[in-house]
Order: structure tokens, then C-alpha cells, then sequence
């Protein structure tokens, strides 16, 4: 139990209360998705390899991405973990929610430039030379829908599968100079120098899906394309002295592979005397 103290104390540290509240929609969310898998996997009966099933699928996948539009002034190749959760009916058709963390190392904006020395170093608060490190961060979230044309497949829930989202794209420079405290990049004059971005976003996707007969393999893989329309959520850019107003085109395309949880009832079997 927690003390009217404890609850003071929480009321006074915003960050402690949006974590808590971050935490049960989070919790709320996996509920929900969780009650429409077994409602949905208890509905689907039959043989995968016989008919098009009622399926319901959970799929983790990653992603290799290159950057085109002003994103490729800004970062190079990058890599997305995603989960996805879709529902295809006997008629082949999905509907799914996606999400992807990207993450990447290679950043080619330089948004300290006014903290360099002529050599192009960056000083910490004891006059030595700091350790900077910079990355891409950023996540993608998407609705979705799509089709699996089964003709090329091993059975009619494998073959040819084309997706297209709409959802919102968020991408950032995450700095780290934790060795060398380097006081112009503290937390609180971060947001000068994170180039925080995002918007709305479109993507596409053409590839291959097999769920195996046996259950034993299940996995996708193919292209993927996305297009961000995208602009800065800063007021103030330091190294630029200015507010960055440009409406970002951020592409970024790429190869997906993943594997397939897929969550259906076997028809039961005929026995004959």
C-alpha cells in the first residue's frame, strides 16, 4: 500500500506519473490484444493445408533500411525490430497494427557544429577533449491491410502477400557523452540539438509468406517502402541559431523478414468404425 507521503512524493515528480500512466495503457493494450487472439484462434477451425483459415498472427521481424528524401542528409542505413499482430480472413484478406523501433549508427548531420573547436572537438567541463557519441532513434506505428495470393503456395494461407499502412513516423538524433560531461549538452538544452521529427507516413510492402503444413515453419520476407511526411518539432535549432520550418519528405526502403506465430483451432479428426 502507499502512504499519503509516497503519494506527495509521486505528485511532485511528473516524469514518475507519466511512467505509471505510460504503463497501464501499455498493460491495457496487451490485454486487449491478447482477447482478440483467443477469441479469434478459438473461431478458426480446419487444416492449413486443405482451406483458407480464419488466422490470427503475431509476427516479429526486422528490417534493414536505407534513407532517401532529406532523410539521407540526415542518417545513413538503419536497422527496425517490429512486432506485428494481423487477422486474415478465409477470403485472404488482413487487417493488422505494427509497430518498429529503428535504430542506427551512422549520422551524418553535424547539429554540434557550434560547439567545435577549430580542430573540431568538443571540450567537456574539465578542458578535455569529450567523447560524443550520436545516433538515429526513432519508432514507426501503422494500421494496415492487405492480401495473400495463395497460387504460388504450398497451401491457400501461404504465397504472395501485399500490404499498404497509413500510421506516424518519429525520428531523432540520440547524443551521449557519458564519460565526459560536456555541461552545452545536459538534458535540458538537448532539445536544441535532438532534431526530434515526425508525422504522418505511408508504407507498402511485397513479398512472401509460408505457414508450413506441419506448424513448424512460418515466416515472411520481401521489400518494404516508406514514405514520412515529416517536419521538426523544435522551436530552436542551436547550432543554426533558427527555427527548422522545411516540410520533410523521409524515405526510407528496405528488406523485411520476420517470423510467424500462427494462432488457429486444427478441425478435429474423423474417425470411422
Amino acid at each position: 500500500m502507499y502512504s499519503a507521503t509516497t503519494f506527495i512524493n509521486f505528485s511532485k515528480n511528473p516524469s514518475t506519473i507519466a511512467i505509471l500512466c505510460k504503463f497501464a495503457i501499455m498493460r491495457q493494450i496487451v490485454l486487449t490484444i491478447l482477447l482478440v487472439i483467443s477469441a479469434s484462434a478459438l473461431l478458426a477451425q480446419g487444416e492449413i493445408k486443405d482451406s483458407s483459415l480464419r488466422i490470427t498472427a503475431v509476427r516479429l521481424s526486422y528490417a534493414a533500411q536505407l534513407p532517401a528524401g532529406n532523410m539521407v542528409q540526415r542518417f545513413g542505413w538503419n536497422s527496425q525490430l517490429g512486432l506485428h499482430v494481423d487477422y486474415k480472413t478465409t477470403g485472404n484478406v488482413l487487417f493488422g497494427l505494427e509497430s518498429s523501433f529503428i535504430f542506427g549508427k551512422k549520422v551524418k548531420e553535424d547539429v554540434m557544429s557550434n560547439l567545435r573547436t577549430s580542430d573540431s572537438a568538443i571540450i567537456d567541463q574539465n578542458g578535455a577533449y569529450a567523447i560524443v557519441l550520436a545516433y538515429e532513434r526513432g519508432f514507426m506505428i501503422n494500421a494496415y491491410t492487405g492480401y495473400l495470393w495463395s497460387k504460388i503456395g504450398p497451401n491457400p494461407n501461404s504465397g504472395l502477400l501485399i500490404k499498404a499502412g497509413v500510421g506516424f513516423l518519429q525520428h531523432k538524433i540520440r547524443i551521449e557523452h557519458n564519460k565526459n560531461p560536456v555541461p552545452a549538452l545536459s538534458d535540458e538544452y538537448l532539445y536544441g540539438y535532438d532534431r526530434l521529427t515526425n508525422g504522418i507516413n505511408f508504407t507498402e510492402f511485397i513479398g512472401y509468406q509460408l505457414l508450413s503444413n506441419s506448424r513448424l515453419l512460418n515466416f515472411f520476407a520481401g521489400f518494404e517502402f516508406t514514405q514520412g511526411f515529416t517536419q521538426s518539432r523544435r522551436d530552436w535549432n542551436f547550432n543554426e541559431y533558427k527555427k527548422d520550418e522545411t516540410k520533410r519528405k523521409d524515405y526510407l526502403y528496405g528488406i523485411r523478414v520476420g517470423w510467424i506465430l500462427p494462432l488457429y483451432k486444427r478441425a478435429p479428426r474423423e474417425v470411422y468404425y
